[in-house]
C-alpha cells in the first residue's frame, strides 16, 4: 500500500522534507511513500530566498546544539551538489566594552556550548585582534568563535534539494497555492495520508484554513549587500545588534528587525529608506572595509516568532505536521529539522519534545522578540 504525503512549501525546510521522504522510499512498516511538493510560487520564492545564509551550531541549549551540529553536517554533505556550495567560515560573536550583560552571557554560555560538543572558544581582545586583523578590536570586551560554521546562498540549497527530491520520484507542483482540509485529509481537494505544512510566514494562515490555531507571528527583517574587499569571518556584534558575512559582492550585512507582527501578504519587500546607508555606518565600526562601499542590494524578508522563541516542529494533529517559528534561525536548521519531520512522518522518530507544536493553545498573547540575541538562554 502506498502512503501519499503532501509537503506544502518549497523553501529550505519543505524541500528537505520532500527529499528525505522520497529518498527513504518507504515508511517504518515497509509501505511505499509517494511525495507531492506544493509551492504557491516557485522554489525558494519566499523567506528562504531572502535569508542571509549564515549557518552555525553555536547554541548553549543541548537540543539546539544537537540540531545545529546535524545541520552543519548535512550542509557539508550536500556541498557542491547541483548549484549548492557551502563556504566554511568561522562564526564570531562579541560584546563591546560597557555591555556587561552580553559580556557575561557570552562568558557563561561558552562552557555550556562546549559541554554539548560545540567547538567554540573564548577570545579576549588581544587574541581577537591577532586572529582577525580586518576587524576593529579596540572596543571588544569579549568575543567567541565557533568553528563548525559557514555561509551559503539559501536559494541554491532549496533548488538543489528540490531537484534531488524529483530525482527520487517526488512530484513538484509550483504556482499552486495549497489549502488543507481534514476528515478526510485533503490538499486542494485531493486525498493524502499525511500533510507537512512548511509554508514559512504563511503557515499560520494555511493551518487556520483547516481549523488549527498556532502561536506564531511573522515579523520583518532587513539586509543589504555591499561591494567591497573583505576577507574576514562571519561576525555578530551583539551590542549593536547586526551581523555580517562574506558575500560574492563583498559583504552581506543585516538585521533591521521590526519587533511587531507583519502581514505576509502585504509586507514591504524592499528595505526601508536609508536602512542600507545606516547599516553601512554601523558595520564600518566593526569592519572598516565596508566604509564607503557601494550598496548593491537591499531587501526585507520575514521570520516567524513564538511565545518561547523555540520553533514548532512536529505532529500538530493526527497525520498533520508543521515546521515554523524559527526566530530567524530557520534556514540554518532546515537540513536537520527537515530530516526530523520526515522521520516522524515515516514513523521512525517521535520528534523533539522542546519543539512540540501542541505545547501552546494557539491564542497566546506575546511580543515579537529579536531572534538573534545573546542572553542567558
Amino acid at each position: 500500500m502506498t502512503r501519499d504525503v503532501a509537503v506544502l512549501g518549497a523553501g529550505a525546510l519543505g524541500t528537505t522534507v520532500a527529499f528525505d521522504l522520497a529518498f527513504a522510499g518507504e515508511d517504518a512498516d515497509g509501505g511505499d511513500v509517494s511525495v507531492t511538493l506544493f509551492e504557491a510560487g516557485s522554489v525558494a520564492d519566499g523567506s528562504t530566498g531572502r535569508a542571509a545564509g549564515v549557518c552555525y551550531d553555536a547554541f548553549a541549549e543541548d537540543v539546539d546544539a544537537e540540531v545545529g551540529a546535524r545541520a552543519i553536517e548535512r550542509f557539508r554533505t550536500f556541498d557542491e551538489t547541483g548549484e549548492f556550495e557551502f563556504h566554511e567560515s568561522p562564526y564570531v560573536w562579541l560584546a563591546r566594552e560597557g555591555d556587561a550583560d552580553r559580556e557575561r552571557a557570552i562568558r557563561e554560555q561558552l562552557p555550556r556550548m562546549q559541554a554539548n560538543g560545540v567547538t567554540a572558544v573564548r577570545m579576549e581582545r588581544d587574541e581577537f585582534a591577532q586572529r582577525f586583523p580586518s576587524l576593529t578590536s579596540d572596543d571588544v570586551a569579549v568575543a567567541a568563535v565557533a568553528g563548525a560554521a559557514g555561509y551559503t546562498t539559501p536559494r541554491s540549497y532549496a533548488r538543489t534539494l528540490a531537484v534531488l527530491a524529483k530525482r527520487q520520484g517526488a512530484t513538484l507542483r509550483q504556482d499552486e497555492p495549497a489549502s488543507v482540509a481534514v476528515d478526510p485529509l485533503r490538499v486542494n481537494g485531493e486525498r493524502f495520508d499525511d500533510v507537512v505544512v512548511a509554508t514559512g510566514a504563511h503557515t499560520k494562515q494555511v493551518l487556520a484554513g483547516a481549523g488549527f490555531e498556532i502561536a506564531t507571528k511573522p515579523y520583518r527583517v532587513q539586509a543589504a549587500t555591499y561591494a567591497t574587499a573583505y576577507d574576514g569571518p562571519m561576525v555578530y556584534d551583539a551590542t549593536d545588534g547586526f551581523y555580517l558575512r562574506p558575500h560574492a559582492d563583498g559583504v552581506l550585512a543585516g538585521n533591521g528587525t521590526e519587533e511587531r507582527e507583519a502581514d505576509p501578504d502585504a509586507y514591504d519587500r524592499e528595505a526601508n529608506d536609508g536602512f542600507a546607508e545606516s547599516l553601512r555606518e554601523r558595520a564600518t565600526a566593526r569592519a572598516p572595509d565596508v566604509e564607503d562601499a557601494r550598496i548593491t542590494e537591499a531587501w526585507a524578508g520575514l521570520c516567524t516568532a513564538t511565545p518561547d522563541r523555540d520553533p514548532l516542529v512536529g505532529e500538530l494533529a493526527e497525520n498533520v505536521y508543521v515546521g515554523t517559528g524559527f526566530q530567524g534561525h530557520g534556514f540554518m536548521r532546515a537540513p536537520a529539522l527537515g530530516e526530523t519531520l520526515a522521520e516522524q512522518v515515516l514513523g521512525e522518530d517521535d520528534g523533539i519534545d522542546a519543539f512540540d507544536p501542541t505545547r501552546f493553545d494557539g491564542d497566546e498573547e506575546f511580543d515579537v522578540v529579536e531572534g538573534m540575541l545573546v542572553d542567558d538562554r
